[in-house]
């Protein structure tokens, strides 16, 4: 088996838990990491025992031997160095979101069509056992989702990332957090979202965005989603699903799954990891492999974009 060789682009909080993932990955080997403080990023390359560092994407994709790009980099950036990646020949994984301009998604998509690259991007909870599971009872028509029930909770008063630590870049209820919601359910439904409604607080002073958002979404097949949002919650965080179907009611919380009666449900065997971003990065290398399109493809979330652009328009008239 060919090793595939990778370039990863963003050594923050989440790019460290793509280089723990891919280390339980066979045949595959990160071999530059790219991130804009070179001193860190040579301390978690030689942490990770990746030969080249450098603080230009441009560098890593000049290399011969790199196959595949993972992009974990602020979002501003996401379509254009995805754009960049396929044009230089490289199949690209971006991390949630894959934009925060729908123009800008609509792009990164004809370019992939225009070099036939894989092109994915980082809708993890397409792959967490819990909805797999879940997945999986819809798909033998066991189980149809009535509602969607969704709280994305965080206390974030401040610009800082998952480690705790100042970032250049502002997070956004909108275009990150409920661009999971939005394409899961249409995913979970198999049914497109055709009514979307959007309700937001007060902008934040400083950092110039809504700290608390309320969307509801009607998929093609009558389901429906009620998604809340918030920066302000000072209390459990995460994100807590709690699907309402025609046969029962089952509550995700990342991995773990439990009925309505709160009785536990084990996902242990749903897949050979209960690791979510190992399993997006299993995907990914496994479509790169055998030349298809990849579980959570641009091609397949693209039309969550569509309606997170529409929910914009909506929230600024």
């Amino acid at each position: 088996m060919k090793t595939i060789k990778v370039a990863l682009v963003g050594a923050g909080a989440f790019g460290i838990k793509h280089l723990d993932a891919i280390a339980q990955i066979e045949g595959v080997e990160v071999v530059s990491l790219v991130s804009r403080d070179l001193d860190a990023t040579k301390a978690v390359a030689a942490k990770y025992a990746i030969p080249h560092v450098t603080t230009e994407l441009d560098d890593a994709l000049a290399l011969p031997a790199v196959d595949a790009v993972i992009l974990c980099t602020p979002t501003q950036m996401h379509a254009s160095q995805a754009i960049a990646c396929m044009k230089a020949g490289k199949h690209v994984q971006v991390e949630i979101p894959l934009c925060d301009v729908f123009a800008d998604g609509e792009e990164v998509l004809r370019v992939q069509k225009e070099t036939g690259k894989v092109a994915m991007c980082g809708h993890t909870r397409r792959f967490n056992p819990s909805h797999q599971w879940v997945h999986r009872k819809i798909e033998a028509g066991e189980f149809n989702i009535q509602q969607m029930d969704v709280q994305t909770y965080f206390f974030r008063r401040s610009n800082i990332n998952a480690l705790g630590q100042p970032r250049s870049w502002t997070d956004h209820l909108l275009w990150h957090h409920a661009a999971h919601t939005v394409d899961l359910f249409a995913y979970q439904c198999g049914s497109p979202v055709v009514k979307a409604n959007a309700i937001q607080g007060p902008i934040h002073p400083t950092l110039g965005i809504a700290m608390d958002m309320s969307i509801q979404l009607k998929a093609a097949n009558g389901a429906i989603c009620t998604l809340s949002l918030s920066f302000n919650n000072d209390g459990p965080l995460g994100t807590f699903f709690r699907y309402i179907g025609d046969t029962g009611t089952y509550i995700a919380r990342y991995d773990d799954l439990v009925d309505g009666k709160e009785q536990k449900i084990d996902v242990s065997q749903v897949d050979v990891s209960m690791n979510g971003i190992e399993l997006q990065d299993r995907e990914f290398f496994a479509a790169i492999r055998e030349g298809r399109e990849p579980n959570g493809s641009v091609a397949q979330v693209l039309p969550c974009y569509a309606v997170l652009h529409q929910l914009e328009q909506q929230l600024k008239d």
